[in-house]
């Protein structure tokens, strides 16, 4: 039988920071909390976080990272909390990291600006990893660059199949240290971090599962009524021609060409991401709470210590790369064509390579072609 709801035996305190934790472009919800059968459990609820910045492919301005730390901060201390679901809106992005509008129009050639913003950042990270709640990151779309930062902080990672990963940061002028080299190391091992960090190369959420990034992946796309796995990546032929396996791997040739065609035809939903997350919501409160928080915070433990150990050099070497490489890179991503938004990586070399500073005309000179 199930209790009533019950009124508090006595007046709580508050801990939140601040009274209102709404900040534009991240939303707090607090979902009802549900038995594994599907019933509501009454006086309890989850927590869901969301990046609410679609246009933008969920990228956060600095208010949203504000927002995220005092939402992380309210989950924690809600008594009637059971864990949290950390998510984006929409089905094309969870999050794509900082916003390079922003990054691009303010930060850039403003290192102390950016050195305050990246206290902010740390702030959001250290927030997530915590979180006295257990936190469920469920990956709508693509998780790429600080998105996946934030979302490797979390305790879990449940993805759409058409969901993409990866870092940016040599590619776009700045360098994955707000999380990606601390976590990765810990999660996939050396050398499948330094591929993913380095090379900047996305990649498919089966192949995010198979290097264990991953707590689930469901399918997303809808086809004639019934789900089919995302048709441009491999998920069934296991090893390759040099006998490497290829799970999760993009289709090539014909094969791609199929697959975007039945992308075309189908329909994107979300419904099994939903029951996949609320699956694990219920199993989780069907465990000690208190045993349930000492676990995580053991198991967070490698996790924190590279991130303690690195995150305050890493916040001043990024603001004084706003003078150089993250200026031209964020600019040109942000002024750039859909087409071309990177610099030009051999001519930056060149010059670098003739004795040519960064005071003077190399910004605008390795620019997009578009732009020069």
């Amino acid at each position: 039988m199930n209790a009533p709801e019950t009124l508090p035996l006595h007046e709580f305190k508050n801990h939140d920071l601040v009274d209102d934790i709404g900040k534009p472009g991240v939303r707090y919800e607090r979902r009802p909390a549900r038995r594994p059968d599907g019933s509501v459990v009454p006086g309890l609820y989850n927590a869901w976080v969301w990046l609410d910045n679609p246009g933008q492919y969920n990228s956060y301005t600095t208010d949203m990272v504000k927002g995220v730390i005092l939402a992380m901060r309210a989950a924690s201390n809600d008594r009637a909390v059971n864990c949290v679901v950390f998510t984006g809106v929409g089905d094309k992005a969870f999050c794509t990291g900082g916003n390079t509008k922003e990054y691009a129009e303010y930060y850039a050639g403003q290192p102390q600006e950016y050195r305050q913003y990246m206290r902010l950042f740390n702030d959001m990270v250290s927030a997530i990893l915590a979180c006295d709640k257990p936190v469920i990151c469920r990956v709508n779309g693509m998780r790429i660059g600080g998105g996946q930062e934030i979302g490797m902080a979390c305790d879990f990672s449940v993805s759409s199949d058409l969901a993409r990963y990866g870092q940016a940061g040599p590619k776009h002028g700045s360098a994955p240290i707000g999380g990606a080299t601390d976590f990765l190391p810990v999660i996939v091992g050396a050398e499948r971090a330094m591929a993913a960090c380095v090379l900047c190369e996305p990649f498919s959420a089966h192949k995010a599962y198979q290097m264990g990034i991953l707590t689930d992946v469901v399918p997303a796309l809808k086809v004639d009524g019934r789900f089919v796995a995302n048709p441009t990546v491999e998920t069934q032929r296991m090893t390759d021609e040099y006998g490497r396996f290829c799970y999760g791997e993009p289709k090539t040739g014909g094969a791609l060409e199929e697959g975007k065609a039945l992308m075309k035809r189908g329909t994107v939903d979300l419904s099994l991401l939903d029951e996949k997350v609320e699956s694990l919501c219920a199993k989780i409160l069907l465990t000690f709470p208190d045993c349930t928080t000492k676990t995580l915070e053991e198991l967070r433990k490698p996790k924190l210590e590279a991130w303690n150990r690195n995150k305050e050099d890493a916040r001043a070497w990024l603001a004084l790369n706003m003078m150089t490489e993250a200026r031209s890179g964020f600019t040109a991503f942000n002024e750039g064509t859909k087409e071309d938004r990177e610099v030009d990586f051999v001519l930056l070399r060149q010059k670098l390579a003739a004795g040519q500073s960064w005071v003077g005309p190399l910004h605008d000179e390795i620019q997009p072609r578009a732009k020069r």
